[in-house]
């Protein structure tokens, strides 16, 4: 055998590795794109459901590693904006501890901190305390499902996605969500 005999089999060697590479490169590249644009969304859905802020940035860590690990054995990647969600929905669900917490109870007085004061007299804040906490109330009155569905609607996803998200048909979503929001605003309204 000669050296020549070694070349083409070593040029298509170092091809497919350069291939590989390129391809995890591009994969990396979509993962931090993604984790650009849907770590805040995933961040406050993650509080909706009623994890704290730490256990919230480990669970979409984790979901993000899913989704390169996804990525890399050549999953499709048709609608991963929905494909991470229902991994951060399922981990997070993991990660809630026993005790449950009033969903968004602890979460919405985080929210709400991270947002500037707007400089409201003594009575504005009363009658706006008030009105928070009748909504909190009302919000904790609904069922894990439709406080589910309101907060992946509220970060943006579409009937189909939160359908696929908390394995339910998209009729229930509509319903849940038509349901949910009449509550809601009823409940805004008395306050």
């Amino acid at each position: 055998m000669t050296d020549s005999d070694f070349a083409v089999p070593w040029e298509l060697a170092t091809a497919g590795r350069r291939e590989r590479a390129s391809h995890v490169c591009l994969e990396e590249q979509r993962v931090i794109e993604l984790f650009d644009e849907l770590r805040a969304p995933l961040f406050r859905y993650l509080l909706a459901l009623g994890l704290r802020s730490q256990e919230a940035e480990e669970a979409i860590q984790e979901s993000f590693l899913a989704l390169f690990e996804h990525l890399r054995r050549g999953g499709l990647d048709g609608n991963l904006r929905g494909w991470i969600f229902r991994v951060a929905h399922h981990l997070g669900l993991k990660r809630r501890t026993a005790e449950r917490r009033e969903i968004l109870g602890l979460a919405f007085d985080e929210l709400a901190a991270t947002r500037a004061e707007q400089g409201e007299n003594p009575e504005e804040q009363l009658m706006t305390s008030q009105r928070h906490r009748s909504f909190r109330g009302a919000l904790a009155a609904l069922d894990r499902l439709d406080r589910c569905c309101l907060a992946l609607r509220a970060e943006g996803l579409r009937y189909r996605e939160i359908a696929q998200v908390l394995g339910i048909s998209v009729g229930s979503v509509a319903a849940r969500l038509a349901r949910s929001i009449e509550r809601l605003g009823r409940a805004v309204i008395r306050a």
